[in-house]
């Protein structure tokens, strides 16, 4: 038997993955393909002045599309803010008409504008990316779930800050944990209202991931100041920053009918941090 004969439980499935080109948007778009979705992926792939890290690169968008062609799904992959809600609907449409309609959404973009030296942008910035972006991923996808009437899954990646109260008192991490706790309610509302149509919602609480977001120079000075120290993760279980296949093992359940009845649920993968809080 080959890999061509085995049916994955996402066979003819089209998922739509906002922040695609690296971290856990690569490795969730990674994750879905394996079980057999085709792929929109989008990214901004652009800094943003008020974040202190690199962002991703057209580069970095360009192998999220190797890696999934290289699995033999299909994946129209463009590049647009979430910010921007015309234009991620543009960037959404055209993948919808290459690919078909997509009844997986994962709400990934997100940033995490924290820093030892604050900028007041960084609370705009982290509001209209986190909880905005989130806002307008689903905007712009729903309509046609609803017109094709198959149900389907959101998926909000959130974090444990979404959970708890830990935040320094910079804006951007104030606001990061703000955006997250609003995603919380945004999640919820949804599920109420999209459960009559089959269709479910729900979050993912990942604790601190090994991604360039959180591995950089610039978090690791925050985390080494005196605001920065109690947002440093500490986990119930003996390990640090979990992968990003950790969290997208949860993604793929949450997108499959093995969870066809779980719905507004925020679910912590977060090696225990939360039930220590």
């Amino acid at each position: 038997m080959t890999a061509a004969d085995v049916t994955g439980p996402l066979e003819g499935k089209i998922a739509f993955v906002t922040g695609a080109a690296r971290g856990q948007g690569r490795s969730h778009a990674l994750a879905l393909a394996a079980a057999g979705a085709d792929v929109i992926a989008v990214d901004l792939c652009r800094d943003i002045a008020s974040v202190p890290y690199p962002l991703a690169s057209p580069e970095d968008l360009d192998q999220t599309v190797r890696e999934v062609t290289a699995l033999g799904r299909r994946i129209v992959a463009r590049q647009a803010d979430v910010r921007d809600r015309d234009a991620l609907g543009a960037a959404f449409a055209a993948g919808v008409a290459e690919l078909g309609p997509a009844t997986i959404v994962v709400a990934n973009a997100g940033i995490a504008p924290m820093t030892a030296d604050p900028d007041p942008a960084q609370w705009r910035d982290v509001i209209d990316v986190n909880l905005t972006g989130v806002y307008h991923t689903v905007e712009v996808a729903l309509p046609a779930m609803l017109a094709h009437g198959a149900g389907g899954s959101i998926i909000m990646i959130n974090s444990t800050a979404g959970l708890n109260g830990i935040g320094g008192p910079g804006p951007g991490s104030l606001g990061y944990t703000a955006a997250k706790h609003g995603c919380v309610g945004l999640m919820r509302a949804y599920a109420n209202l999209l459960a009559s149509r089959g269709i479910r919602v729900n979050s993912v609480h990942p604790t601190g991931v090994d991604t360039p977001m959180v591995v950089n120079p610039a978090m690791e000075a925050f985390f080494q100041s005196d605001h920065g120290r109690a947002n440093a993760t500490a986990n119930a279980m003996r390990v640090g920053l979990i992968s990003p296949e950790d969290v997208s093992a949860a993604v793929l359940w949450l997108a499959s009918d093995a969870s066809r009845y779980v719905t507004g649920v925020a679910l912590p993968v977060d090696a225990g941090y939360t039930n220590k809080k």
